[in-house]
């Protein structure tokens, strides 16, 4: 690099009550420095402002732009960042049984976890979005689905993840990769939101907030 020329600045692109802090975790653990760039939620609809669209179609966070490259999407962001600028570390090396799990639950998070759990968060909201007069019978509905569909799964769920965590600290080997980055984010709101969640889940939750990079990354968010 000549002289006076600076790398491109990471900018992550953080959308309020979204899934940006583990990218955040992340950066702060391989010691990269970055930007944060805030967008509020439309008070009505809740989603994103046209701000954020315009940086990508879909308008979703946590998005990265790193010099000329447009990221989005969790794991395709950590993977990216894992092999641009991980030395070696935060994955496990590949071809190992210690591979195959990282790359198991770097996916599944997003591919089978979360959705499980919005749809819970739906069921919930539900009732406060119908009219007054007819909302005791639509939380009665959507109480009595959530019981028979969305609550067993989620359990499900839950208790399998909680027996993946049986005498272990992290998802893949002994120290944690970008699969624990990756499921960070829906176990710490599981934690916060549903009674089944088990004491291996609320230990690993607590580990991740343990990490100074961790304190740092909600220092950015809240800042």
């Amino acid at each position: 690099m000549g002289y006076g020329l600076q790398a491109p600045m990471i900018t992550v692109h953080h959308l309020e009550a979204s899934r940006s802090i583990r990218i955040l975790w992340l950066l702060e653990e391989l010691g990269r420095e970055y930007v944060v760039k805030h967008y509020n939620r439309n008070r009505s609809t809740f989603r994103a402002p046209p701000e954020l669209r315009a940086i990508h179609p879909l308008g979703k966070s946590p998005i990265v732009t790193d010099g000329d490259r447009v990221l989005a999407e969790s794991a395709v962001i950590i993977e990216d960042l894992i092999d641009r600028y991980g030395g070696g570390q935060w994955r496990p090396p590949q071809g190992s049984p210690d591979y195959a799990s990282y790359r198991y639950w770097l996916h599944y998070a997003e591919g089978s976890l979360m959705p499980n759990l919005v749809m819970k968060l739906v069921f919930d909201k539900i009732p406060q979005a119908a009219p007054s007069l007819v909302r005791p019978v639509v939380k009665a509905i959507a109480q009595q689905i959530a019981a028979v569909v969305v609550d067993p799964e989620v359990a499900l769920h839950l208790a399998f993840i909680e027996r993946a965590l049986e005498g272990r600290n992290w998802f893949a080997g002994d120290l944690p990769t970008g699969a624990d980055v990756q499921m960070s984010f829906p176990l710490e709101q599981s934690s916060l939101r549903h009674d089944a969640v088990g004491p291996n889940i609320m230990a690993f939750v607590e580990r991740v907030r343990a990490r100074p990079a961790y304190q740092r990354a909600l220092a950015r968010v809240k800042a």
